[in-house]
């Protein structure tokens, strides 16, 4: 009777970093939180920049989507620069681009010279959001990776999350030039600390002869005009606009050129197959999820509170910070957690919790405030991190060791394309259905009915007093049209609710996916 055949030996943990490499560690995470931070900072500040640069409200836009869209193209293709380079020189070179053009953004005095810096710091930035991620995975013992996905998830949702209130309040305090200067001490120390500290790999330069040209302009130019067309799309009614329409047929048949260069080419730009392991796909599919509800809820309770509140930067920054609050109180817990818990049910909690907390938040009126969003936002940083720690470990922790700078860079691809495409989604929602509220609060808005009249004529009767007092105009057309202000109003309202929910609705449907995730080994 043969034997029963012996059980593999386990794999052992990698010893712990030193304080040297911790250092050099710390000093990458810091450069993640520049780059993730610039994306929003300069959201709450645009009408000052637009000032500032002479542009019009149109063109302005350009200074957010300009550098989203170098970053997006970028960060897929930090895989292959980081095995050519090596990780220490990708990031170091990266980091002292950032802060090259960080300055040359503060001194731009033209929407061109502007652009132009932007796109070339978001590209640099590109590459430093990817590398903390296979950084961490080849520097830190397995039983390190809760408390270490911790500190990135921190990272990673806490920069859009406070990026508009940090901007608001240097523009406020120091000018907008000051978005970009801050940039640079840290930019040089990071770039110094890494080069000095960081030794996870080699460079291998024999890869760059088999580089896959065609295919790395096949990748740039589909996520660069796909990021396009979702940034503008909204704003020009999709494809009744020509310049849409044709980028997006040119973004469709250069992602058909790039995957058939990624599965015929012996040496792809970027390597597909790691789509292979169901967790990382998986993985990559919830980190889609997660950056549209990430990217989704941050721009979506600002641009409400300025639209219907009025409210200043400084004020949105305060209600704001909530969620961050409670994303640094819940990380301790969440850290313990991930490791003695399954991460299965963790990410299912998280996606649930995110998913009540959009629901909560759907119930918008004019006058809500300031505790009106506090349950709702309390909620959504505890979730976040809930979501984001599991998640990542999932994705990232059944990979070789050989395909994670590769799979680092698809996975944190997803979840800025999920922001994308997220806020090209609400962007369009909240127009038609504005305009759908609008026209259903119109049809009941009629003289025929006796509360309406009643309510104008009680409303014109006070106006009189203003037009008696020296103010122009006929007291019963200025009641009328404050009433239709009014339904303007509140259109909007319900337009932002049906966007908050429809993102809550998002995260409960992809709950549909969680059986087929696989327990990873510890």
């Amino acid at each position: 009777m043969s034997s029963p055949p012996a059980k593999a030996p386990a794999i052992p943990d990698r010893p712990p970093p030193t304080f040297r490499q911790k250092a050099g560690f710390f000093a990458m995470i810091i450069g993640m939180f520049m780059a993730i931070l610039d994306v929003q900072i300069v959201a709450s500040s645009l009408s000052e920049i637009q000032a500032g640069l002479s542009a019009s409200i149109e063109e302005i836009s350009w200074i957010q989507t300009s550098y989203l869209i170098a970053e997006v193209v970028m960060i897929p293709l930090s895989g292959a620069l980081a095995r050519i380079l090596s990780t220490r020189v990708l990031f170091t070179i990266a980091a002292l681009g950032f802060t090259v053009f960080s300055f040359l953004c503060s001194l731009a005095t033209s929407l061109e010279a502007m652009i132009v810096a932007r796109t070339l710091q978001g590209f640099f930035a590109g590459a430093m959001i990817p590398s903390i991620f296979s950084t961490a995975y080849t520097m830190y013992p397995r039983s390190s990776m809760g408390k270490v996905s911790v500190v990135i998830g921190l990272v990673a949702t806490m920069g859009p999350t406070i990026g508009p209130t940090l901007g608001g309040f240097i523009t406020q305090a120091l000018g907008w030039h000051w978005l970009f200067n801050i940039n640079i001490v840290p930019g040089l120390i990071v770039a110094a600390t890494v080069w000095s500290c960081i030794d996870v790999d080699k460079p291998e330069p024999a890869y760059l002869r088999g580089l896959d040209l065609p295919g790395l302009l096949a990748l740039a130019t589909a996520l660069g005009t796909l990021n396009y067309v979702l940034e503008e799309g909204p704003r020009h009614d999709w494809f009744e606009d020509q310049t849409i329409f044709r980028l997006a047929v040119l973004s469709a048949v250069s992602g058909c050129v790039f995957f058939w260069r990624a599965f015929t080419y012996r040496q792809p730009i970027v390597e597909l197959r790691a789509f292979g392991d169901r967790n990382f796909a998986l993985g990559c599919f919830f980190s889609f999820v997660v950056g549209i509800g990430l990217f989704g809820s941050v721009y979506l309770t600002p641009l409400f509170l300025a639209q219907v509140r009025d409210y200043s930067a400084l004020d949105i920054g305060i209600i704001m910070m909530v969620t961050g609050a409670f994303q640094f109180s819940v990380a301790p817990l969440v850290g313990t957690l991930s490791t003695r818990m399954d991460l299965r049910l963790m990410l299912g909690f998280g996606f649930s919790l995110f998913c009540f907390a959009l629901y909560l938040n759907s119930f918008l009126t004019a006058e809500s405030s300031y505790w009106e969003f506090f349950v709702p936002q309390a909620v959504r940083g505890v979730s976040l991190m809930f979501c984001f720690v599991p998640v990542n470990r999932l994705a990232l922790g059944t990979l070789a060791p050989d395909k994670l700078k590769n799979g680092a860079g698809l996975y944190n691809l997803m979840r800025n394309l999920g922001g994308a495409m997220g806020l090209a989604v609400i962007n369009t929602l909240l127009v038609e259905r504005g305009a759908h509220h609008l026209s259903y609060l119109t049809d009941n808005l009629t003289l025929s009915r006796p509360e309406v009249q009643a309510y104008i004529d009680r409303l014109a009767e006070r106006l009189a007093d203003s037009v008696a007092g020296g103010l122009a105009g006929d007291p019963e057309l200025m009641a009328m049209k404050m009433l239709f202000q009014l339904a303007q109003r509140e259109a909007l309202v319900m337009s932002f609710n049906d966007c908050l929910l429809l993102i809550g609705l998002t995260f409960g449907a992809a709950l549909i996916f969680m059986p087929l995730v696989k327990k990873p080994r510890d």
